[in-house]
């Protein structure tokens, strides 16, 4: 056992199993807290799934990015049963190269789905197939009607928005305020949506906090590092990825995946057309240490969630900083996105990026199954 102190000043008891879990958390004040049990909602063997959404009577969607050989499908209703239904139909998810169809009409590399306030589902499409650059036309937000199961807007974002090098990542719908904000992990950048008019405005392009931070991530008890090709050896360096925005919508909250430093921003900032980059740039607060993670999600509370990936777990930060450990649990291999799901419930996929061909010491797939998990929380 192991007695620590909290910054209240009260000395606190940890058992041996507690101190591993916060082992990695330097800096950040941290505390155990009982691993909540893990319901599988769905597996996958052989195709990768990133993101997730929830909608309010309970449908559950994923989606699958085009990185790897063999891809079929990027966006899918996960059934009770555990199947998947390629959404909303086959045409959206019939990506072809060699195909004249527009890409703007089909998913090209879906990277996340999001589910609003509003119950409506939104499809964010980087259009980077093997994460080989924009595709020109691909690029978009899409958004579906959940009670007739069409795309009834697409929004599409040129090299302005959507650079031939970017990512776009993650999004979040503010939906009193009809704004969209999106992350781009490849070149670091948060790009926010007038949905009413459908213009966006890319922002902290040029900013170190939505930058990668020189770190050597240690996942599984490796350094994650490419394994072949003319990066081999490298740490990968992933910008802006994770994002959350306060339910009140007035913060939105971010960081880098190849980072352990968590940012947020006051919202009427980001809204207001005519910020300049400095006064966006001057808004920005770092919050401090947090740990490595590829999704985030906030309650009502204020509580932070974060898929820790060096720690295999998932983890709160409470308004006063205090991080928590939540879920933990050898099958929670690279955890990805986040989605909350009727009553008291917080889905997450695992995605095991660190296990693929890009990092896995024989350049193979990962043979274990990609999970989509439940966990109750009280939010």
């Amino acid at each position: 056992m192991l007695r620590t102190l909290h910054s209240t000043g009260v000395f606190r008891t940890f058992s041996h199993a507690a101190l591993i879990a916060l082992i990695g958390c330097a800096g950040t004040n941290s505390a155990p807290m009982g691993d909540k049990p893990l319901n599988v909602i769905g597996e996958s063997f052989g195709t990768q799934w990133t993101g997730i959404a929830v909608s309010k009577t309970g449908r559950r969607f994923v989606s699958s990015p085009n990185w790897h050989d063999g891809h079929s499908w990027s966006v899918a209703e996960l059934k009770p049963d555990g199947s998947v239904t390629p959404y909303p139909d086959l045409f959206w998810n019939r990506f072809n190269e060699n195909l004249t169809l527009p890409p703007s009409s089909q998913f090209v590399c879906v990277q996340s789905v999001y589910v609003d306030a509003r119950d409506r589902l939104w499809v964010l499409d980087p259009a980077s197939p093997k994460l080989a650059g924009v595709l020109p036309g691909g690029a978009k937000l899409v958004q579906f009607d959940l009670t007739t199961d069409r795309a009834v807007r697409v929004i599409p974002f040129d090299d302005s928005i959507a650079p031939t090098a970017s990512y776009l990542n993650d999004v979040r719908i503010d939906v009193p305020r009809n704004t969209a904000y999106i992350t781009d992990s490849g070149l670091g950048a948060i790009v926010v949506v007038d949905l009413e008019s459908g213009k966006a405005r890319r922002v902290l392009a040029n900013d170190p906090r939505t930058k990668a931070e020189d770190i050597i991530p240690i996942i599984e008890g490796r350094e994650l590092r490419f394994s072949g090709g003319p990066n081999a050896g490298k740490v990968p360096q992933i910008h802006s990825d994770g994002i959350a925005l306060s339910t009140d919508g007035q913060w939105l909250y971010w960081q880098a995946l190849t980072a352990r430093t968590l940012y947020r921003i006051p919202t009427d900032v980001l809204r207001d057309p005519t910020s300049t980059d400095e006064r966006i740039a001057g808004a920005v607060k770092s919050l401090g240490p947090s740990v490595m993670t590829d999704g985030m999600e906030i309650d009502s509370r204020g509580t932070l969630y974060f898929t820790a990936l060096e720690k295999g777990s998932i983890m709160t930060r409470t308004p006063d900083g205090l991080m928590q450990t939540i879920a933990s649990d050898q099958r929670i291999t690279w955890p990805d996105s986040f989605a909350f799901g009727p009553g008291s419930s917080l889905y997450f996929t695992t995605a095991q990026i660190n296990r693929t061909s890009w990092f896995s010491p024989s350049g193979t797939m990962p043979s274990t199954p990609y999970f989509v998990f439940r966990i109750p929380v009280a939010r």
